[in-house]
């Protein structure tokens, strides 16, 4: 199979989500999926407030502070949508995992118009 030489790959390119002048990467692309949702952005605010908290702890704040009644599940799910984006870690100290807020997926995001 002969490459045409006129179609050239473009390694930075090929990240692209939207359109090229738009120039965001596919992770950009996650990060505003997950902010999309109100329940994810009050989680965020939480960890904002208190980092570092278990699935547990979250519930029971979002439910008093927000009167969210969202099951433990549904937070959960809530929560891998965050990891998956970068927004949220985790970090397991015996049977408790931690969740914690990482702001670096934002920083590309604002970058883009502060440059």
């Amino acid at each position: 199979m002969v490459q045409d030489s006129a179609v050239r790959r473009d390694p930075i390119n090929d990240n692209l989500a939207c359109k090229q002048r738009l120039a965001y990467h596919r992770g950009v692309a996650d990060v505003f999926k997950a902010l999309a949702d109100p329940t994810r952005r009050a989680i965020l605010d939480e960890l904002l407030e208190r980092d570092g908290q278990t699935l547990f702890e979250l519930c029971a704040r979002l439910a008093t502070k927000y009167g969210l009644g969202s099951t433990r599940q549904a937070i959960s799910q809530h929560l891998d949508v965050l990891e998956d984006a970068g927004l949220v870690t985790t970090r397991r100290e015996g049977r408790y995992k931690f969740h914690h807020l990482d702001t670096r997926p934002l920083q590309v995001i604002v970058q883009r118009w502060l440059t």
